[in-house]
């Protein structure tokens, strides 16, 4: 990480993909937690409160969380902008801006040196656009479940994006409720609830 403030977002770029393609990339040995020997570096899943109502919720599985990946010492994270280029940041380890960090969970090991890693994670953020970001769809949680799964062979827990995967079913159930829509000035009305209003 670059020397400066501890709050401060730094964008993780492809700056040298040696002529491979971008969405390729080489998977580097995984080793699983129970395997963890001396020389393999840990890696963690550092979660954090996005809201205080996590407090009251968090014992029933549910919450809004934000997640990051802390290895060798470094918190690597996915968030939103404008621009179609990578969402991938780095931060100071359970420091990320704008979030009460809860809890660091660890995920297993890896063998990737620092070197290795930067240049894995330089690679995969290709896939990972700051305008591709999506509260449901595509979120930090999808990013951390991805790097996670790559470096340890490992999944994060099912709580850290359960709300996001509730979005997901309810948003599908919704669309395949088949709706006719009727236009009557500037508004909409479903034949469903025009019905409802003639009883």
């Amino acid at each position: 990480m670059k020397s400066g403030s501890k709050k401060q977002w730094n964008s993780i770029v492809p700056f040298r993909l040696r002529g491979k393609s971008a969405t390729r990339f080489c998977m580097y040995p995984k080793v699983k937690s129970a395997g963890r020997s001396p020389g393999n570096t840990p890696v963690y899943l550092n979660v954090y409160d996005l809201t205080s109502i996590n407090g009251y919720v968090y014992w029933a599985g549910l919450g809004v969380f934000h997640s990051g990946v802390e290895v060798h010492g470094v918190e690597y994270a996915f968030g939103a902008h404008d621009y179609p280029s990578s969402g991938v940041f780095e931060v100071e380890p359970r420091q990320c801006p704008g979030f009460k960090f809860r809890k660091a969970i660890f995920m297993g090991t890896t063998c990737l040196n620092p070197a290795q890693l930067r240049e894995f994670m330089e690679r995969y953020s290709t896939n990972y656009h700051g305008d591709a970001y999506h509260l449901i769809i595509k979120n930090c949680n999808h990013f951390c479940e991805d790097i996670c799964y790559k470096l340890t062979g490992n999944r994060i827990p099912k709580w850290v994006n359960r709300l996001a995967r509730i979005g997901v079913h309810s948003a599908t159930a919704y669309s395949l409720r088949p709706l006719r829509f009727l236009q009557y000035g500037t508004s909409r009305i479903s034949e469903t609830t025009k019905t409802k209003r003639r009883i």
